[in-house]
């Protein structure tokens, strides 16, 4: 959580096309810490897919969340919004889309589906992503990317970055990060 790490987080941040990037130990812990700077938990809902890596669903349960699966659209393999609009509850709390093969979700027909439920990308895969002029990690209100060694951007161990535009959720995810802490005393 040094200068470093700053920096990465500034440019990561600038390259999606987001105010705010968070590092964070992992894709995992990215996609966990999103759904709880939320508020995320017992008794929401969250619609995703399962033709993702299991993090995507194992993050909903360790927020203790229920995952909602929908089927993809079989042109792109990634969510099908007319499902998600089917499977919107009253505790849907979150949409949370995983951006697959290079090509990022539908996002204005995603939105249409699901007005006012907040998106979290999940760009695990979508380093450099395009939906339109946007770069994934600026199209929904909340991104997570990892940086495992087989991912599109990887490191040489593990690591993670949330991105969003919104300042107060930033500040919550960087407060989650260090296990509630608002400042670092190790620098």
């Amino acid at each position: 959580q040094g200068e470093d790490v700053r920096l990465l987080e500034r440019e990561f941040a600038d390259y999606c096309g987001a105010a705010h990037a968070c590092a964070v130990a992992n894709g995992t812990d990215a996609l966990q810490l999103a759904l709880r700077a939320y508020g995320i938990g017992p008794g929401d809902e969250v619609v995703t897919v399962a033709n993702t890596f299991i993090a995507t669903g194992e993050a909903i349960l360790l927020v203790g969340a229920k995952p909602v699966f929908v089927d993809v659209d079989p042109l792109t393999a990634n969510i099908d919004p007319a499902r998600v609009a089917a499977a919107v509850t009253p505790f849907t709390r979150a949409i949370l889309p995983v951006h697959l093969y290079g090509q990022c979700v539908d996002m204005d027909a995603l939105r249409a589906a699901a007005p006012g439920i907040p998106i979290l990308e999940d760009a695990a895969h979508a380093h450099g992503a395009t939906y339109g002029e946007r770069r994934a990690g600026s199209l929904g209100e909340v991104a997570a990317f990892s940086f495992y060694p087989s991912k599109v951007m990887g490191a040489l161990g593990d690591g993670g970055i949330v991105t969003t535009s919104d300042p107060e959720l930033e500040a919550r995810l960087r407060q989650l990060r260090y296990m509630g802490q608002t400042s670092v005393k190790h620098e």
